[in-house]
């Protein structure tokens, strides 16, 4: 089990109940598609992945990403067994989608530049040791099955 500080679950409290997730989300997994092009391979019933521009303005992207920001929910509302909340989301990622597990903390390494451009000076290095100290939980937690 992972050991939380009170500050610790306090910044994960204060960002997700800041966050624009339409906003957030969108972004985040639109970095991910045009940094990474290979984690496209996922999203070919998404339309026009084509080019930055098209990733960017494509509306399902932009709720996807949605979706994977509100599932980190999941995790923050759940500190103390996040392994457990996200059971369900490992066994589908791995068994039925056959998500690559390295493509979560791709996804979360974009996470974490997009709330630092969200946030600005408030997002300093004691709060992004909490960022990714949280993300790579979750990223553990979605990967338990692979292993």
């Amino acid at each position: 089990m992972v050991e939380w500080t009170d500050f610790e679950r306090q910044t994960i409290a204060d960002i997700f109940g800041k966050i624009d997730y339409e906003t957030v989300g969108a972004a985040a997994l639109s970095r991910t598609l045009i940094v990474y092009p290979w984690t496209q391979r996922y999203f070919g019933n998404f339309g026009n992945l084509y080019n930055a521009s098209a990733i960017k303005i494509n509306p399902l992207i932009a709720k996807h990403g949605t979706t994977i920001v509100h599932g980190l929910d999941r995790a923050w509302k759940n500190l103390d067994n996040i392994k457990e909340a996200y059971t369900e989301l490992s066994i589908l990622h791995s068994e039925k989608i056959h998500v690559d597990p390295d493509n979560f903390r791709l996804f979360c390494d974009c996470l974490t530049i997009t709330l630092a451009a969200q946030m600005g000076a408030d997002f300093n290095a004691d709060v992004q040791a909490v960022v990714q100290k949280f993300l790579m939980v979750v990223v553990a937690a979605l990967g338990r099955q692979y292993h």
